[in-house]
């Protein structure tokens, strides 16, 4: 019996949270370090990683995202190597509620701390993307 193939949609999502998985986890890095992110000319990443709002519950934001992306990464693996729809659907549903952090997290950025981090914008656009991603995975199969 051949499996249902979740072709390039499953691969671009799966790209998409390793992205997001590796600037979360880098941000994570530097900050677990003592470190500014390298952020080119700019200074905002320092700025927003030296902010309060870097900060959730005593823990960084770098770690809820960096376990964010984790578990859309095991989500979309469960979904592209075993074609388990519910793995899909938790995966658009907690990519859902990640959107919604990221945007909080933006809005943060722009109009409270006034400085934008290019690799929050990254990590966002990765987290926005597969939601995308996942969504016209779950409007396809």
């Amino acid at each position: 019996m051949e499996r249902p193939r979740r072709g390039s949609l499953g691969a671009l999502l799966l790209v998409f949270a390793l992205v997001g998985l590796g600037v979360a986890g880098y941000l994570l890095g530097v900050r677990l370090f003592g470190e500014a992110p390298v952020c080119g000319p700019s200074t905002g990443c320092e700025t927003v990683q030296q902010s309060k709002y870097s900060v959730v519950l005593g823990i960084p934001v770098a770690a809820w995202g960096s376990a964010f992306s984790l578990a859309v990464v095991v989500l979309a693996v469960r979904w592209w190597h075993a074609a388990d729809r519910r793995a899909l659907l938790a995966a658009y549903l907690l990519l859902l509620a990640g959107t919604l952090a990221v945007a909080v997290l933006t809005y943060l950025e722009l109009f409270i701390i006034h400085a934008v981090c290019a690799w929050c914008v990254s990590y966002a656009t990765a987290v926005v993307a597969s939601l995308v991603t996942a969504g016209l995975a779950l409007r396809k199969s």
